[in-house]
């Protein structure tokens, strides 16, 4: 049978929860938002968890350029919230690795006046949905500064923390911010999944010498990657076994937009599902859509644009209802066949 092609755009990172057992397999089924394998593509590899991998990004960061610093709520003595600065505290010093108050706008604006002030500093929130108290720091302080100043002043700083649906934390904790700071020209936005993406990603948004918007997600900080790696969604492997072939881009950068890699997937396919975390509504998934749309790529497609989002609700807090607010696999599979015109 000749292979029918889908393309899938990947920008949420989600975690595989279908071999958990303990307390692990109480994660809620926002995690199955894509649900992944992972292996090394060769031999042996070092393997990293999230959680490790930035803050090795952080430590190596700092020790290269001593105007890095970190700040933001328990991440000093308390090693951060989710773990991901322990010991940085031991080996910089009160000084570069800074316990905050509980005021999210009052430490964005001291790390955008120190950013201002030459110094690079990473600032990170306990979660996203808390950040909406620094909003107005983020957006037109740190993102706009640049552009204002001509061009002659430069605003290095890391706004990072955990994004989107976590453990049946409800509808004030569970935004996906992606579409939010994706919107606004002088920002930054990344994404990451895997650990070799965190790392990578915040080592070049440390350097970056402008306000870089960093995603984390909450359930992926304890998942070990190989470094060098390889992976493919659940969906996919199903639709294997039906003889249709997807090609998934894993995103990761959501401002910049790689558009042409895209462009590229739908001209070779003639399909585009775009599957997503966030809010169906003026999303990260929309904005690929009119691009693909208003570019030649558009031409190429035999069928429309198909979008798997999160439900047009606030995140429920009831685990059965949470369970219809995100996208799974057969979910993805029914999508992708009807792409195809495919029924069964």
């Amino acid at each position: 049978m000749s292979a029918a092609r889908a393309a899938f755009t990947r920008f949420a990172p989600a975690l595989n929860t279908s071999r958990l057992r303990g307390p692990a397999a109480r994660l809620p089924v926002a995690s199955r938002i894509l649900q992944q394998r992972r292996w090394a593509s060769s031999g042996e590899q070092n393997t990293m968890t999230v959680r490790e991998a930035l803050n090795a990004a952080m430590e190596e960061e700092m020790l290269r350029d001593e105007t890095v610093f970190i700040m933001g709520e328990e991440v000093a003595r308390y090693n951060g919230a989710y773990k991901v600065t322990k010991g940085l505290l031991d080996k910089f010093g009160e000084k570069r690795v800074i316990d905050t108050p509980i005021t999210e706008m009052g430490f964005a604006g001291l790390a955008v006046g120190a950013a201002l002030a030459g110094l690079r500093p990473i600032c990170e929130f306990m979660t996203w949905n808390f950040a909406m108290q620094a909003i107005d720091q983020i957006v037109n302080s740190g993102g706009k500064t640049y552009y204002m100043s001509g061009g002659n002043v430069p605003c290095p700083v890391v706004f990072r923390g955990p994004n989107g649906a976590a453990a049946g934390v409800a509808a004030q904790h569970s935004q996906d911010y992606a579409a939010w700071y994706g919107s606004v020209p002088g920002l930054k936005v990344v994404s990451p999944w895997s650990a070799e993406d965190c790392k990578g990603l915040l080592k070049s948004a440390i350097r970056d010498p402008n306000p870089v918007v960093f995603l984390e997600n909450e359930m992926l900080y304890g998942v070990s990657f190989p470094m060098s790696q390889e992976a493919i969604m659940e969906a996919a492997e199903e639709l294997a076994k039906e003889g249709i072939k997807a090609e998934v881009i894993n995103l990761r950068s959501i401002r910049p937009l790689d558009i042409e890699t895209i462009i590229k997937s739908v001209k070779k396919t003639n399909r585009l599902l775009i599957v997503e975390g966030g809010f169906p509504a003026f999303g990260v998934g929309s904005e690929i859509c009119a691009q693909i749309v208003e570019s030649d790529a558009f031409n190429y497609l035999d069928a429309p644009v198909e979008r798997v989002t999160g439900a047009d609700v606030p995140t429920p807090y009831a685990a059965n209802l949470e369970a219809l607010s995100f996208p799974d696999t057969p979910l993805i599979v029914k999508v992708a066949k009807r792409a195809l015109y495919r029924t069964n």
